[in-house]
C-alpha cells in the first residue's frame, strides 16, 4: 500500500503514514460493524436455545436492533456520581475500548493480510490482553461505590489467575512453531498432523492446550460462566453499574471486540488460521479471510452457547479451577511438549 501511494507523488514517509492510517480504517471499521452484527448474533442464539424469537422488530429480521440500541445510548444523558474521581471515571472505559482494538493489529486475516507483521506478534497480543483488566479496574476504584470496587478486585484476581496458565499454553505452541509472529504460526501448521490436517489442535499433545486456551479465553474475556465481575445478582452490574449513555457503550464494544479476538486467536494459534481444516488443494480455492471468518465465527457460536448453558461459577470454583487445575496441568505440558521435541530432533 505504500507503494501505491508513493506512485502518486507523496514522499516515503507521508506514503507509509498513509497507507497505516488506511489499514488501521481497514480494521477498525468492519470490526466495529462486525461488533454491532455479533451482539445481534449473540441474542439469536441465546434465544433459539431458550426457545424464545430474540430481536426481530427493528430492521428485517430485527438486523438494526443493535444500531437502534447504539443510537438509544447515545442520545441518552451522561450522568457522573458525585463523589466519583471524574477523570478516571471518563478515561476508564476509553482504555477498555483502545486496549480493545490495539489487539487486532497483528492479527493475520490472510496470507500477508496484518497490519503489523512483527516477530513477536504472540508477545504484543498477550502485553495487550493484560492491558484491558485496568479499564475495570480503573472504574471500579473511579466510581467510589462498593459494588464496582468489588468488582474491580475480582477482575484483577481472575485476570492474575488466568494470564498465568495462558502465559504456558502460549509457550507450548511457540515451542511447537519455533516463532512468536503470528503469521509464521499458521505456515507451521499446514499439513501439520499426517500431511492432512492443517492446525495444532488436531496434534494429540496441544488438543489439551487449545481446550484450557478455550476456557480460559471466556475467564480472560469475563463471558460465562467466569463473568464474577458483571454477576448480577451480586453486583448489581458490576463494575458498569455507576456508568450511563456512551461511557456505557464503550464497556459493551469493547468487551465484544475482546472477545472476538479471544475467537480469532483460538482459529489462529489452534485451527490453521485462514488455511483451510484439510491440507486439501481444492479447499485453497477458497480465500484465505472466508476459511479465517468462518472460524472465528464457529467459536463466538461457541461461546455463546456456553453462556446460554452452563451456570455461573462460585468464586471459590473460579479460583481453584485456575490454579489447582489449569496451572499445573498446563506447566505439566511444557514439560512433555519440550521433551518431545527435544527427543525428536525438532529442537536441533
Amino acid at each position: 500500500m505504500t507503494a501505491f501511494f508513493q506512485s502518486l507523488g507523496m514522499s516515503h514517509d507521508w506514503a507509509w503514514f498513509v497507507s497505516t492510517i488506511c489499514g488501521i480504517l481497514l480494521i477498525a471499521l468492519p470490526l466495529l460493524l462486525g461488533v454491532a452484527m455479533i451482539i445481534y448474533a449473540d441474542r439469536k442464539i441465546w434465544a433459539a436455545m431458550a426457545l424464545r424469537r430474540g430481536p426481530n422488530v427493528v430492521g428485517p429480521f430485527g438486523l438494526l436492533q443493535s444500531f437502534a440500541d447504539g443510537l438509544k445510548v447515545f442520545l441518552q444523558e451522561t450522568i457522573i456520581p458525585s463523589a466519583a474521581n471524574k477523570g478516571i471515571f471518563l478515561i476508564a472505559p476509553v482504555v477498555t475500548f483502545t486496549v480493545a482494538l490495539m489487539a487486532w493489529a497483528v492479527i493475520p486475516f490472510n496470507s500477508g493480510a496484518i497490519l503489523a507483521d512483527i516477530n513477536v506478534g504472540l508477545l504484543y497480543v498477550l502485553a495487550i490482553s493484560s492491558l484491558g483488566v485496568y479499564g475495570t479496574i480503573m472504574a471500579g476504584w473511579a466510581s467510589n461505590s462498593k459494588y464496582p470496587f468489588f468488582s474491580a478486585m475480582r477482575a484483577s484476581a481472575q485476570m492474575i489467575s488466568y494470564e498465568v496458565s495462558i502465559g504456558f499454553i502460549l509457550i507450548c505452541v511457540v515451542l511447537w512453531a519455533g516463532t512468536f509472529n503470528l503469521n509464521d504460526i499458521v505456515w507451521a501448521q499446514k499439513g501439520h498432523v499426517f500431511g492432512i490436517f492443517n492446525g495444532f489442535a488436531f496434534n494429540p499433545l496441544l488438543f489439551p492446550m487449545w481446550v484450557m486456551f478455550l476456557i480460559s479465553g471466556m475467564a480472560e474475556t469475563q463471558r460465562a460462566p467466569f463473568d464474577l465481575t458483571e454477576a448480577e445478582s451480586e453486583l448489581v452490574a458490576g463494575y458498569q453499574t455507576e456508568y450511563s449513555s456512551m461511557a456505557f457503550a464503550a464497556y459493551w464494544l469493547g468487551e465484544y471486540a475482546n472477545v472476538l479476538l479471544m475467537c480469532a486467536l483460538n482459529a489462529t494459534l489452534f485451527f490453521g488460521g485462514w488455511l483451510p481444516p484439510l491440507d486439501i488443494p481444492i479447499l485453497y480455492l477458497v480465500p484465505g479471510f472466508i476459511w479465517f471468518l468462518l472460524k472465528v465465527l464457529f467459536f463466538f457460536f461457541v461461546f455463546s452457547w456456553v453462556k446460554a448453558t452452563v451456570p455461573r461459577y462460585r468464586y471459590d470454583q473460579l479460583m481453584r479451577l485456575g490454579w489447582k487445575v489449569f496451572l499445573p496441568v498446563s506447566l505439566l505440558f511444557v514439560v512433555l511438549v519440550s521433551g518431545y521435541l527435544m527427543a525428536t530432533g525438532h529442537f536441533a
